[in-house]
């Protein structure tokens, strides 16, 4: 459920690497967290201002946004933000291009064959699903179908939007373009890791949540990188983005 392409290795846990000064969050001082904290609370006022000005707060998707048929999950996420709030900041990205993977019946997908790591796509939705792939990357995939039903959606791209600078230290790179346009480097910029598996989407600190707008025109292709059930088209983009991963 993720694609071969060119990123940086994994240097181990993400959330080491973003405080830019080798220490970890949990060696943060009580006022350096007290600060942290007050910074977050200005940094999300900013986006409220940016990203939802006649709301209160960033708006996490719903549960029954996640609880319908898989493809149809996938094309709405387009325009729709992942969120993390970390110790080093908000992190907001807009999704420009996502994979759907099906249950028993797509062969391509982890779900193919129930197994301990594919169970969660059974679950809850709206839930993360985080797997380490091909020795070097995570990859999130959010939960979708009625709970039972095993679906997921893989985010494979993101238009990076908001804690940049924290992206572009957790990455090791300048190149903005660079940054969220692969599943392995939108997790490495978003301090996203193994811990995060399971976790709820619906609600802080990592959670998707709605976008200003629609995407004004949706792209379909073949999936990235599998060679099972290759000729369907559940790979969904937005054309022209430059942070797509592949055109």
């Amino acid at each position: 459920m993720s694609a071969k392409i060119p990123e940086s290795r994994d240097r181990g846990n993400p959330h080491a690497r973003l405080a830019g000064s080798g220490r970890s969050a949990g060696t943060r001082s009580p006022n350096q967290s007290l600060r942290a904290k007050r910074s977050n609370l200005r940094r999300r006022a900013r986006l409220l201002r940016r990203f939802a000005p006649r709301n209160d707060r960033l708006l996490p998707l719903p549960r029954s946004f996640f609880s319908r048929d898989t493809l149809e999950v996938a094309r709405a996420l387009l325009g729709h933000l992942l969120v993390h709030e970390t110790p080093a900041g908000i992190l907001v990205g807009k999704i420009v291009e996502v994979e759907a993977y099906r249950g028993p019946r797509d062969p391509a997908s982890h779900a193919y064959r129930r197994t301990p790591r594919s169970q969660i796509m059974w679950g809850r939705p709206g839930t993360a699903y985080v797997y380490f792939t091909y020795g070097n990357h995570y990859c999130i995939n959010v939960v979708t179908e009625p709970e039972g039903v095993a679906g997921a959606v893989l985010l494979r791209a993101l238009e990076p939007l908001e804690g940049i600078e924290v992206m572009r230290r957790a990455r090791g790179i300048h190149d903005d373009l660079l940054l969220t346009s692969g599943p392995g480097r939108l997790t490495q910029a978003m301090a996203i890791g193994r811990n995060h598996n399971g976790v709820d989407l619906t609600r802080p600190p990592l959670y998707l949540a709605r976008g200003p707008t629609k995407p004004a025109a949706v792209a379909a292709s073949p999936r990235i990188g599998i060679r099972a059930a290759a000729d369907r088209m559940w790979r969904f983009y937005v054309p022209g983005n430059l942070y797509v991963s592949r055109r």
